[in-house]
C-alpha cells in the first residue's frame, strides 16, 4: 500500500470542510471530531452536509477516515452521571460514524479515578456492549494507548489485551487498536532505536494480534521517556526524535498502516513541515527496505 499519512483536521464551518482542509495539506487520510469535543451538547448532523462530506472523500479517494471520541467522555467512570453521559456520547458517535461512512472511531479507555482497574474494566465493557446494542453500528472502535497516568485505563498493551479479552465475542471482534507514539514513549516504552521499535511491535502483535492494529497516531514527545506527561511535539523535535521516527517508519508492520499526526499547530506551515519530515523519513527508509 502507498504511504497513508494525514492529520486531525477541523470541521469548523461544516463537516465537509474537513475534506477541503485535508486536501489542502496533502493528506491521504485524516481524522475528525464529528462535533465539539469539549461539550456534552451537540447538534444533529446536517444531512446535506454529510452527503457532501462523503462525496468529496470519494472524489478525492481519501481512505480510510477516522473519528475521535470527545474529550469529556469517561467510559470507565463509576460516577453514574459521567458514565451515562459518556455511554450516550459513544452511542451518538457510533451513529454519526455510520451516517458519515467513517469505519473507525478512536477512543481512550478512560480513567477508573482511583477505584481500581477491575472496576474500570467492568464499566468500560458494559459501556461498549450497551453502545453497540443500541446503535447497531458496524463502526470499529479503536482503543488508544495512554501515557501512563496513575488511574488511566490502557496504559500498557497488556492492559489493552485485558480490555479486549474481557468483552463478549461479538464485541471483541469489533475492537481494534490505535498506537500513539507519544503516549507509548511517555508511558515508558522505548522508541528511539530500530531494535527497540521492532521488539515493541513484536510485543504488540503478541499481545493483541497484528490484525487489530489499525492506526498510528504519530506524535513526538515534549517530555522524556517514562515521564507520564502527555504533550505532543513536532516530528523530530521532541524526545523520540528523527531516529525514532525513522525506526517507526522502517518497521515492516507499522509502515503499512495509516499515520495520523496530532502535532502542534499554529498555522498551516506547521502541518506542512511535519508532513514533509514524515515523507522524507519514509522515502529514506523505503530505500533501506529495498
Amino acid at each position: 500500500m502507498s504511504f497513508k499519512i494525514g492529520f486531525h483536521v477541523s470541521i469548523a464551518g461544516g463537516i465537509y470542510k474537513a475534506v477541503d482542509r485535508a486536501l489542502k495539506i496533502g493528506c491521504k487520510t485524516f481524522q475528525i471530531f464529528t462535533r465539539s469535543p469539549r461539550s456534552w451538547a451537540f447538534k444533529d448532523l446536517d444531512v446535506d452536509a454529510s452527503k457532501v462530506f462523503i462525496k468529496k472523500r470519494q472524489d478525492a479517494n481519501i481512505e480510510p477516515v477516522f473519528a475521535h471520541m470527545p474529550y469529556l467522555s469517561n467510559l470507565s467512570s463509576s460516577e453514574d452521571e459521567i458514565y451515562q453521559k459518556s455511554v450516550k456520547t459513544l452511542i451518538e458517535e457510533l451513529k454519526r460514524c455510520a451516517a458519515l461512512n467513517i469505519p473507525f472511531l478512536v477512543t481512550h479507555c478512560g480513567s477508573h479515578r482511583g477505584k481500581g482497574f477491575e472496576v474500570g474494566l467492568r464499566q468500560f465493557c458494559n459501556a461498549l456492549e450497551d453502545a453497540y446494542k443500541q446503535s447497531q453500528s458496524k463502526t470499529q472502535i479503536l482503543l488508544e494507548n495512554t501515557g501512563g497516568s496513575k488511574s488511566s485505563m490502557g496504559n500498557s498493551f497488556k492492559d489493552l489485551r485485558r480490555i479486549i479479552e474481557s468483552q463478549n465475542n461479538s464485541i471483541a471482534q469489533m475492537i481494534g487498536v490505535c498506537f500513539d507514539t507519544c503516549h507509548a514513549f511517555v508511558a515508558g516504552y522505548e522508541l528511539r532505536t530500530f531494535d527497540a521499535v521492532d521488539k515493541l511491535v513484536n510485543k504488540i502483535i503478541e499481545m493483541i494480534g497484528s490484525d487489530r492494529l489499525k492506526l498510528i497516531h504519530a506524535n513526538d514527545a515534549k517530555f522524556e521517556k517514562g515521564s507520564h506527561r502527555d504533550r505532543h511535539e513536532h516530528i523530530g523535535e521532541g524526545h523520540i526524535g528523527l531516529k525514532g521516527f525513522s525506526a517507526i517508519l522502517n518497521n515492516p508492520v507499522l509502515r503499512e498502516l495509516p499515520f495520523i499526526l496530532e502535532t502542534p499547530r499554529k498555522s498551516l506551515q506547521d502541518d506542512l513541515r511535519n508532513l514533509a519530515t514524515m515523507q522524507s523519513l519514509y522515502l529514506a527508509t523505503n530505500e533501506n527496505v529495498k
